[in-house]
């Protein structure tokens, strides 16, 4: 997980997260959740690619 990675968490510490996160938003709403993350993170990677792409390279 590249959130964990940035963090620094560990195996105990991510699962006490997760676990709360489940708590909080109940088990049915977790996929959801999960996909509409997954499409932002998909939409900010194609505008990072774009302006990237338009962007003049000095070398």
């Amino acid at each position: 997980m590249i959130i964990a990675t940035f963090f620094n968490l560990a195996g105990p510490d991510l699962i006490i997260i997760l676990v709360i996160v489940m708590l909080l938003f109940g088990a049915k709403k977790l996929p959801e959740l999960a996909g509409s993350m997954g499409k932002a993170i998909r939409e900010f990677s194609k505008a990072k690619d774009e302006a990237t792409k338009d962007l003049p390279l000095d070398s």
